[in-house]
């Protein structure tokens, strides 16, 4: 109980509110300082001194940078969706990994970035209630581990179509790739609901003295079980989804590397040991390994994006789990955090974006799809020539091939039906 002050003096130490509430009225409060003086806080003086802010300092530069993200999100990873349903020869198993990573980015883009943007505007309240809680915690969670899944699943597709082409047949098949797809979607979901489960909505209680109950126009959502399970299950999917994750694409694109080096030393050899021969076996061959090496280096070129990308997301989550709020020695590093925390968003909703813009860059077969979608022309391939020339390997390249219809498989592994290899033999033979 804090002492009744002399009313004839002023004492620094307690505010002139409290001051005012001790000296006028014949009521006793069994109240401590602090709690004195949060009583004499208007209500968002309340709010703000619990809840920071109701809108965020640096939302305008954040959404005019959001808005800019979205609409070339959007529109990029929509083409990309419509491409791939659209067109048969674009269906590849590699093409069904990237279309359900295009999923995944538009899930982000089209659903949680409104969210968090109109936090940004009205930190609280939170108007969805509990249920729109649940689904913002569940759709991030959703998307951060399908995307990963999603890029590691590419990443040995392309390593088995690489260093082990012999599997290809059995491994790298549109079936298989769609299996592989529905269990990345089926973990990622069962993997979501335990950081979703420890979210719900917070609401600050009214002020000592001014009644029972909690303040509605606080409502929040946030982590609203102990802090330590967060912790753990932050540190542990943290582990399981980005860093063992990151180290074996690393690994894998690393022996990928190495075996497409002594290919190009081989496809050196048989160049000079050829020469002078007209071999269409010989041509062939190397349009399959020159496309091939085309899809490798742009699949690393989007894994190493996603690990760019994803990296700032994963250390945020880190750092809020490793800091402990109670601790004034930490206020300096929560001040860090701040600026840590809008940079990850950033470039969060930047990874779901760069993805189409980097098949537009290096894929041809891509670029050409996307004008033809935008365009609202029918895009026809150009036939090949009998002699097989290399003068259009790199038009045909990159994320899919013609299927040959003599019952061999590509390097890609398509599990193309016959009704395929008719179209295709009708229109480039």
């Amino acid at each position: 109980m804090i002492a009744k002050p002399n009313c004839s003096s002023m004492n620094s130490s307690v505010s002139r509110c409290v001051q005012d509430l001790l000296c006028n009225t014949s009521i006793v409060f069994n109240l401590s300082e602090v709690e004195m003086e949060e009583f004499c806080l208007n209500q968002d003086e309340y709010l703000e001194k619990y809840l920071g802010p109701r809108r965020s300092p640096v939302f305008l530069p954040v959404c005019i940078t959001y808005l800019i993200i979205f609409l070339v999100g959007a529109v990029g990873n929509i083409l990309t969706c419509i491409v791939i349903a659209r067109n048969k020869v674009m269906r590849t198993p590699t093409n069904f990994y990237l279309f359900s990573l295009a999923v995944s980015d538009l899930l982000v883009l089209l659903l949680g970035m409104p969210l968090e943007l109109y936090e940004m505007w009205s930190n609280y309240p939170f108007l969805f209630g509990k249920g729109g809680c649940y689904f913002k915690t569940f759709l991030f969670e959703t998307v951060c581990f399908a995307s990963i899944l999603n890029v590691t699943a590419l990443s040995v597709e392309r390593y088995i179509a690489v260093v082990h082409p012999l599997r290809v047949k059995y491994v790298v098949t549109r079936t298989h790739a769609k299996r592989v797809i529905l269990s990345v979607w089926s973990v990622s979901v069962l993997c979501a609901i335990p950081n979703t489960s420890l979210h719900g909505i917070f609401a600050l209680p009214l002020p000592k003295g001014k009644g029972v109950g909690a303040m509605s126009t606080s409502a929040t959502c946030m982590l609203v079980k102990p802090r330590w399970m967060y912790n753990l299950i932050i540190q542990i999917t943290t582990l399981l989804f980005f860093l063992l994750p990151m180290l074996t694409i690393s690994v894998l694109y690393l022996l990928i590397g190495m075996q497409l080096k002594r290919e190009k030393m081989l496809q050196v050899l048989e160049a000079k040991a050829s020469v002078g021969q007209d071999s269409s076996s010989n041509v062939r061959s190397q349009q399959q390994k020159t496309r091939r090496q085309q899809v490798t280096k742009m699949l690393f070129v989007l894994v190493v994006m996603f690990g760019i990308c994803w990296a700032p997301f994963h250390t945020d989550r880190l750092m809020w789990s490793f800091l402990d709020q109670k601790n004034s020695e930490h206020m300096k590093i929560f001040q860090v955090y701040e600026y840590v925390h809008v940079i990850s968003g950033v470039f969060f909703y930047l990874s779901s974006a760069i993805n189409p813009i980097l098949y537009n860059l290096m894929s041809t077969r891509f670029r050409e799809m996307f004008k033809e979608v935008m365009c609202h022309h029918k895009w026809h391939p150009v036939p090949r020539k009998r002699s097989l020339s290399m003068t259009r390997v790199t038009v045909r390249s990159t994320l899919s091939e013609i299927p040959p219809c003599n019952g061999t498989v590509t390097t890609e592994g398509e599990d193309y039906d016959m009704d395929d290899c008719q179209e295709n033999k009708t229109s480039f033979s």
